[in-house]
């Protein structure tokens, strides 16, 4: 099962993620899993939040142009090593990972992570047949 991610461009000046931080929080969306990647000019955030189409509405609204993806959110123990329980069948099926960044939650005290892949329903299968749990919606409340 797949979950909604949105990201937007922003310029790398200061106060510019806090903007959008404020745009957020003052409707009462919470962001629980975000990236942020960064050139000189442009960062890119990718955000999970509570309420996605809230989120989504209240950013173009704000006159950004939010994207929107699908993505895998991944249940890992919360140990060394355990990563590669997800990269390895990903890897050995061809799936390229396009990035990985964690949530803020975590279930029975394992890590969830939030997974960018170039073939998202074929890893989600590849990650279910080796013993991986995948979370839907619920990963916006935890």
């Amino acid at each position: 099962m797949s979950i909604k991610q949105l990201s937007v461009s922003l310029a790398n000046v200061p106060g510019a993620f806090a903007t959008i931080s404020e745009l957020l929080g003052r409707e009462g969306v919470n962001i629980r899993a975000i990236s942020v990647a960064d050139t000189s000019d442009i960062s890119t955030v990718r955000f999970v939040v509570d309420d996605h189409d809230k989120a989504r509405n209240i950013l173009t609204g704000g006159g950004y142009d939010p994207k929107e993806v699908e993505v895998l959110a991944v249940e890992i123990p919360d140990h060394p090593g355990s990563v590669l329980a997800v990269l390895k069948p990903l890897k050995t099926a061809g799936i390229n990972v396009h990035y990985l960044y964690p949530h803020f939650g975590h279930i029975d005290g394992n890590a969830i992570v939030i997974l960018g892949v170039d073939r998202t329903a074929e890893a989600q299968k590849v990650l279910a047949d080796n013993w991986v749990t995948t979370h839907g919606p619920e990963v916006y409340h935890i």
